[in-house]
């Protein structure tokens, strides 16, 4: 178990480095933000489009393939961009489309396989320690990424990243419970899954709450000046809120409820956090609000491994990953467009507004999720 958490966790540590890297890279090579924001578009449609699909292949062709081949795919992919960073634009954002659909199903495929390596009543509390744990890549990578720059230029760091992304996804590769995983071929249509509505209620609700969260970073950047280090703190706290929260609640069971207050959670701090300013103000607001992330997310992950049968679970977290990266796409948009509109806190305001709302759905709609107090049953 040791390994497959260190494994996948080495396989997931490039996406806090890629969106950062990707937008200093083509900026200073291009000369401008419009050409790194659109490329990063094309990274993010790129991931969000092909997750289901690619996830999907997962119980078709067998992990060990799909993995490896979307490897070589995507670190191909952003070889060429690092390389040749002076292509003309269109061809920056195939390559940005390409390498961002490729990215490895890592996260469907550990979610899938922890089901069968793991006793029932463990589960819950992996799924709680699992999401804990990915705040060490959202609290390293950006920093990580943000030195290599400033040491080495924006194209040796890409390579950087792609060589990391390489040892990880090989590492996660061959870990023997990664090979020998055997998902039984989906029966169903693609999509499918989605008639099942605790797969709905988990991809609207995750969409919202990590939404909230994509327009509170663009509100703390703007809070101050533009390169201070107090925005990175400010949101490697709420990350380390998140990493308490997920080790806290790891013994918790999941009712109907759960994911309900583990929003109110983030409401209750994204709230405080429009209406306190400074850092720390917003340290504290935002590390409130980050003690219901990682618990929030160990619910989604416990609700779809309780409520759907074994050979849809890869394509259904891929359908959660989708919704997720579309809630942070809008929600960074809308955060955006409130700072210019009535400066950073306007962006908090949007946060709260859209955390509320997903826990105004997980409350309505509770009953449409298992009640996994008694355990999680795998469906076969």
């Amino acid at each position: 178990m040791a390994l497959i958490l260190v494994a996948q966790l080495a396989a997931r540590f490039p996406a806090g480095m890629y969106t950062l890297g990707i937008l200093m890279h083509v900026e200073r090579q291009q000369g401008t933000y419009t050409a790194a924001g659109l490329v990063l578009a094309a990274f993010s449609a790129g991931m969000a489009i092909a997750g289901p699909p690619i996830s999907r292949l997962l119980s078709r062709f067998g992990t060990l393939p799909v993995l490896s081949i979307t490897l070589v795919i995507s670190v191909t992919a952003f070889i060429l961009l690092a390389v040749f960073p002076t292509l003309p634009l269109p061809w920056l954002i195939v390559l940005g489309v390409l390498g961002g659909a490729a990215m490895p199903p890592v996260i469907p495929a550990v979610r899938t396989l922890y089901p069968r390596i793991t006793p029932q009543h463990m589960l819950t509390s992996l799924f709680s320690f699992d999401a804990a744990l990915q705040e060490i890549i959202w609290v390293i990578g950006p920093v990580a990424i943000t030195m290599l720059v400033a040491a080495f230029g924006t194209t040796t760091a890409l390579l950087v990243v792609v060589g990391i992304q390489v040892l990880g996804g090989l590492m996660f590769i061959l870990a023997p419970a990664v090979r020998s995983l055997k998902i039984p071929p989906a029966t169903r249509k693609l999509g499918r899954v989605l008639q099942n509505p605790s797969v709905v209620l988990m991809m609207v609700t995750s969409a919202l709450f990590l939404g909230a969260f994509a327009a509170v970073e663009a509100g703390v950047v703007a809070s101050f000046d533009e390169g201070s280090i107090r925005a990175g703190v400010v949101l490697g706290i709420a990350s380390v809120g998140s990493l308490i929260g997920g080790l806290a609640t790891g013994n918790r069971p999941i009712s109907r409820w759960s994911l309900a207050i583990r929003t109110l959670i983030m409401v209750v701090g994204l709230t405080l956090a429009g209406l306190l300013s400074g850092f720390w103000g917003l340290s504290v607001a935002l590390f409130i609000a980050g003690i219901g992330i990682a618990p929030a997310l160990a619910a989604v992950s416990a609700v779809i491994a309780g409520s759907v049968s074994f050979s849809d679970t890869a394509e259904a977290y891929g359908w959660i990953g989708t919704g997720q990266l579309l809630g942070t796409s809008i929600c960074a948009a809308a955060g955006g467009i409130a700072i210019d509109a009535v400066g950073a806190s306007g962006a908090m305001y949007v946060a709260a507004g859209t955390a509320t709302l997903a826990l105004i759905v997980a409350v309505l709609f509770r009953k449409a999720q298992p009640d996994l107090r008694g355990g999680i049953s795998i469906l076969d």
